[in-house]
Order: C-alpha cells, then sequence, then structure tokens
C-alpha cells in the first residue's frame, strides 16, 4: 500500500535512509567519513523537518510490518540542468530486500503522480553516475539523461546523472 507519510512515520524513514543508503553507497566497509554523514543526515528530526514544509511531500509503501520504500517530491528545487522545472523526486528508496518485487515501481508511478498534480511539465531527479542499477531503472520508466552534476559530502563531489520525465510523452 502507497500512502502519505505521516509525522510518526520520521523514524522510520530515517532507519530505512541509514540502511538504503549505506548499502548502496558503501562498498568495501564504512568508514567514519561516511558513518558521520549518514548518522548526520538520516535522523528522525530531519524528517520531521521534511514532513513539516508544504514544498515536500513524501509518500510511503507500507506493508504489514511497516515502511518498505519512500518517494519524496519536492517542489521548488532548481534543477541542475537547464529546461527542467521545478518538482524533483528528490529520493526513492527502497529496502534492499524489496527491490526488485514492483515496490519502486508503485512509488515512482505514485511520486509521478504527485509531480503531475503540480501542474508542471516535467520532473526531474539525480541519480549517482555509478548506480547502474538505478540508471536501468529510471532509463525503463521515461526517463532520459539530460545532464550532469555533482552530489557533496564535505568538500569530496560524486558525479551524478540528471534524468528528465516529461509528462504526457510517449
Amino acid at each position: 500500500m502507497v500512502r502519505p507519510a505521516v509525522t510518526g512515520d520520521a523514524t522510520s524513514l530515517a532507519a530505512l535512509s541509514i540502511e538504503v543508503w549505506l548499502n548502496t553507497y558503501i562498498r568495501n566497509g564504512v568508514n567514519a567519513f561516511f558513518a558521520d554523514y549518514a548518522l548526520a543526515q538520516y535522523t528522525g528530526a530531519y524528517f520531521g523537518e521534511v514532513l513539516s514544509n508544504s514544498a515536500e511531500r513524501i509518500l510511503v509503501s507500507d506493508n504489514a510490518q511497516g515502511i518498505d520504500g519512500f518517494v519524496r517530491v519536492t517542489t521548488g528545487a532548481a534543477a541542475p540542468a537547464p529546461g527542467c522545472s521545478d518538482v524533483t523526486i528528490a529520493t526513492l528508496y527502497v529496502q534492499p530486500r524489496h527491490q526488485g518485487s514492483g515496490v519502486g515501481k508503485r512509488l515512482l508511478e505514485a511520486g509521478l503522480a504527485c509531480c503531475a498534480a503540480t501542474g508542471r511539465p516535467d520532473a526531474w531527479l539525480t541519480v549517482n553516475a555509478e548506480n547502474e542499477r538505478a540508471i536501468r531503472f529510471y532509463l525503463n520508466h521515461g526517463f532520459q539523461q539530460v545532464g550532469d552534476t555533482h552530489f557533496h559530502i564535505g568538500d569530496q563531489a560524486y558525479p551524478n546523472h540528471v534524468m528528465r520525465f516529461v509528462f504526457g510523452a510517449s
């Protein structure tokens, strides 16, 4: 079931984010640099603030045991590539054990419906340039790569692709 997130989901969103982020980006052992980032970034308080911001919307996939994924849509976000609107799918995370089960597709569809409801002609997102599985997922669901940018942690920069979905395009 996909539903809007509520304030009581904040700590579950934080825990899921840490799990997905570390599983996706930390391949050769956890060091303090990345651990400090994940633990400082993904907190219940952080998600409480996001949920109280009218420019943000989080939809969660909720199974019998709890949240197994979420999509975060943000309006008013400056796109890092020309020609994109100000609505972005800021995050789409699915627990690793639920990837490939359709959860991501349902969340993406719900997130895109949320984006379309804003009246913008398109939505964009960024994806780590080394995350081939996610890149294929977005390409298979109608996104096109329209640029490149970097994700920054402190003074470190990591290449990301900017992907755009145009509403009404076939």
